[in-house]
Order: structure tokens, then C-alpha cells, then sequence
């Protein structure tokens, strides 16, 4: 496969979500959120420290987590996971194989994992496009390649 360097912005349309063995169908827009859950540390300082020093709290991190959104065009003549194919696998109630990678990179995501299909959800609003969303929210832990994700600084002169 032929290479090509990427300049400038990166285009949100050359990044694809995955879901189950397929993209998520004409995909409008998708969203990545890795969260931390934290705790706070209160912990009574030395004796020898001012009255204010006290104040200060710690922060460790004791959770990780992933959830992606995603929206799509409703279409009749799907090839990908769309509404119906979503629908299927909700139905199922069982966690499903998630990634996320560049267009072009297909053999390097930058995400994989399961996920449990949260919700799926479909509007029909009269004269218009027919539209769909999916959240997903991870099953266990979540594997990360930033090797994956294109970014080519300039070097330093």
C-alpha cells in the first residue's frame, strides 16, 4: 500500500469506528471519551507544617474507562453495520468487538476492545433524513496504539 504523508488538519472523515467486523454504517460524526475516575486523598499533615497546609487534597486515579457515540444516516442499500445491523446486535446482549483507526490503516487501529452496545437509537422526523445513534461503553480493558495515530512533526532546525 502506497503511503501518503498527511499534512495540516486531520479530517474526522478519515477516521472510522468500528463495530463488530464492519465500519458503523454512513457515519456522520463519531466520539471518544477515555475517562478517570479518581479519588481524593485527605491526609493530615506533620506536625511541623502551618495550619493551611491541610487544605490540600491528593488525587489518585482508580478506574479507567471508555465509552464512543456514534450517529448515522439511515440507508436502504447498507453494506456496513447501520441501524438494522446495530439492531441485531443489541438484541443479542452481548458485548461486541470495538476499533477505531485511520482510513488506510486498517491492519493498525489506535483502539480495540469490547464494548456492551448501551443504547441504540433511531429518529424519523417527517421530510427528512432518518438518522441513528449507538453508545457504546467498554467491557474490560481497552488496548491503546498512539503508534497507530499519524502524527509527523516538523523536526527541529
Amino acid at each position: 500500500m502506497a503511503t501518503t504523508t498527511k499534512t495540516g488538519y486531520c479530517n474526522g472523515s478519515d477516521m472510522l469506528l468500528y463495530v463488530g467486523d464492519k465500519p458503523v454504517g454512513h457515519c456522520s460524526t463519531h466520539t471518544t471519551t477515555i475517562n478517570s475516575e479518581t479519588k481524593d486523598r485527605a491526609v493530615k499533615p506533620v506536625s511541623t507544617k502551618g495550619i493551611s497546609s491541610g487544605l490540600w487534597k491528593g488525587k489518585g486515579v482508580v478506574g479507567l474507562s471508555v465509552s464512543i457515540s456514534a450517529e448515522g444516516l439511515c440507508f436502504y442499500q447498507e453494506t456496513e453495520n447501520g441501524y438494522k445491523a446495530t439492531l441485531a446486535m443489541i438484541a443479542k446482549g452481548q458485548s461486541v468487538d470495538v476499533k477505531c483507526m485511520e482510513r488506510g490503516n486498517d491492519d493498525k487501529p489506535y483502539l480495540t476492545g469490547k464494548f456492551v452496545i448501551a443504547s441504540l437509537e433511531r429518529t424519523d422526523p417527517a421530510q427528512d433524513d432518518a438518522t441513528y445513534s449507538i453508545s457504546l461503553e467498554n467491557d474490560g480493558e481497552v488496548n491503546f496504539d498512539d503508534a497507530a495515530i499519524t502524527e509527523t512533526p516538523e523536526a527541529a532546525s
